[in-house]
């Protein structure tokens, strides 16, 4: 698209017209404008004119007619066409040479050719091809429409867009990733994720032939690894969706029609992304649905239900064991400066959403997973001989990997018993959370509870509704109790923990983030309080089985 000055050149009204330099260049370069221009240049030339003079002024005056052509080529204008016979005879050699050195087209018009008819013709045969480009580019846009319209993918925009523009292209999506990509080095793609945002340079406004077309302000200039590539980001109500990198091999390359094409391809794929994502979310909520009502309805594992669990990508025959995390955030390791994504349960579903596929995918397992109430409810495929070491790897893997990304995070998990038979995932829920809770009041946040594991606990939960049993765990904690409240400590948690690691007094010092001899006065405490001391064994097991009680009652 575009008129170039081959075309011009041959136009009847300028067929005696000799190319005096830069002949071979004729083909490729452009023509957008045309004007009468003498001495001086100033800025009256714009880029990709053909500028018609006389020479007046220059008549006597080889060197000013050089600095007036020197000018005219800075300018950025295509062709320069002198009329001689009048004021100028001759082109000296050495404004010749100048042109030459510099790939420009200078051409010798005879004197009696009038530039009013040159304007006329030519400037007609300019409004025509503005008017061609411009039903070419209206075409343009309906292709580009009609592929989102008619459920074609991001690969046929892009190949229309390359189609038409010729030179390479990438479309990548709001994540970086690389959806399409037409001639451009894979490498220089990735290098140029690491580097995109901070070595973008805003295009200067020294290009007049982009600055026609409204879409120039939002283009974007950078450079990797040496080469230089322009981004426009793909937008919708105010958000990025993507953006389109080009590698022209000149701004020339850059001309209305593709500025135009470039435009329309933004529109197309800024629908095609909305449309992507309604899907992509309609199916997420489609799945978070599916697996909560497993989760919470006891439900019969029919062929109706199986085939609903098969189209959105689930496979129910398979043994499954249900993991519920439960995460905390640990105020006393943030920093002042810190700005955690975990400021929004949304950041943090995604986090461990993404974290969940990529163990899953290492371990090549099976994973139905959904959120509900800040907890997140994992059925991840076990079979029931070698379920606690599956879930222990599955666990570490996340859990690795969020502690990089999200620091100071904590995540409490119950995980079920394995079941043999028939799947029943309610039942596998309950057992989960009732581990979770246990796991959270027995221990605190960070740790893992598998529902085998608390056996003594469930049992004592039997025993925690009689008014004796009451009585007897009131009376042993309650000064423990009145004395945390009073005096904002938490002694029944200090027990908790120094039980838990079997009275080694180092040990329970380290989990607490406590001095030893720090420890050792809250244990003197509590032996002071409850008139029992931690080295009788009786005196010890009518606590932990007080504060066992009382933690179940807790639960409840």
């Amino acid at each position: 698209m575009g008129l170039t000055v081959e075309e011009i050149v041959e136009l009847p009204i300028l067929r005696k017209a000799k190319i005096k330099s830069g002949k071979q260049h004729i083909k490729e370069k452009p023509i957008e404008w045309i004007s009468v221009i003498e001495v001086p240049v100033e800025n009256f030339v714009r880029k990709n004119e053909f500028v018609l003079s006389t020479g007046i002024g220059c008549e006597n005056n080889p060197s000013l007619l050089e600095e007036f052509v020197k000018d005219v080529i800075r300018s950025g204008a295509s062709v320069l066409a002198f009329a001689t016979g009048r004021y100028i005879f001759d082109i000296p050699d050495s404004v010749m040479e100048y042109a030459e050195n510099h790939d420009f087209i200078i051409i010798d018009i005879p004197w009696e050719i009038r530039f009013g008819d040159i304007l006329h013709t030519v400037l007609q045969q300019i409004n025509e091809d503005k008017v061609e480009e411009k039903q070419k580019a209206d075409e343009v846009r309906e292709e580009l429409i009609n592929c989102v319209l008619h459920d074609k993918g991001l690969p046929d925009i892009a190949q229309c867009l390359y189609r038409h523009i010729q030179m390479p292209l990438a479309i990548m999506d709001y994540a970086g990733a690389v959806r399409y990509n037409e001639q451009i080095d894979t490498e220089v793609l990735v290098s140029s994720q690491s580097s995109l945002d901070s070595n973008v340079e805003k295009k200067s406004s020294s290009h007049p032939v982009i600055q026609e077309h409204p879409l120039y302000y939002y283009l974007e200039e950078f450079s990797v690894e040496q080469q230089v590539f322009f981004r426009l980001f793909i937008m919708n109500n105010s958000k990025k969706q993507g953006n389109i990198l080009i590698q022209p091999k000149g701004f020339q390359q850059l001309s209305w029609f593709v500025m135009t094409v470039l435009e329309h391809t933004l529109t197309a794929c800024a629908l095609y992304f909305v449309k992507e994502n309604a899907i992509e979310s309609t199916e997420i909520r489609l799945k978070d649905n599916f697996v909560l009502r497993l989760a919470k309805q006891d439900m019969e594992m029919t062929a109706d239900l199986l085939s609903k669990g098969e189209l959105l990508g689930y496979d129910l025959t398979l043994p499954y064991i249900c993991l519920v995390g439960s995460p905390s955030y640990q105020q006393e390791n943030r920093s002042s400066k810190d700005n955690p994504p975990t400021s929004s349960l949304q950041s943090m579903n995604y986090y461990l959403q993404k974290e969940i596929m990529n163990a899953s995918q290492l371990l090549q397992r099976k994973t139905l997973t959904t959120f509900d109430e800040g907890e997140v409810i994992t059925y991840l495929e076990a079979e029931s001989d070698a379920s606690m070491e599956i879930a222990n790897q599955f666990l570490d893997i996340i859990e690795r990997r969020l502690s990089e990304q999200l620091p100071g995070i904590e995540l409490s998990w119950g995980i079920a018993a394995p079941k043999d038979g028939t799947q029943t995932f309610s039942v596998s829920f309950d057992e989960a959370r009732t581990a979770l809770d246990i796991g959270k009041q027995q221990y605190g946040s960070g740790e893992r509870t598998f529902y085998n594991h608390t056996k003594i606990n469930r049992l004592l939960k039997a025993l925690s509704h009689k008014k004796e049993i009451s009585d007897i765990v009131k009376e042993t904690i309650q000064p423990l109790l009145d004395y945390d409240q009073k005096r904002n400590t938490d002694l029944i948690h200090t027990f908790m923990i120094y039980n838990k690691y079997k009275g080694n007094v180092s040990q329970a010092a380290r989990a607490m983030n406590l001095h030893r001899q720090s420890l050792l006065h809250r244990l003197r405490n509590i032996e002071s309080l409850t008139q029992l001391s931690l080295m009788d064994s009786d005196h010890l097991f009518l606590l932990e089985l007080s504060v066992r009680l009382w933690t179940l009652k807790k639960i409840e």
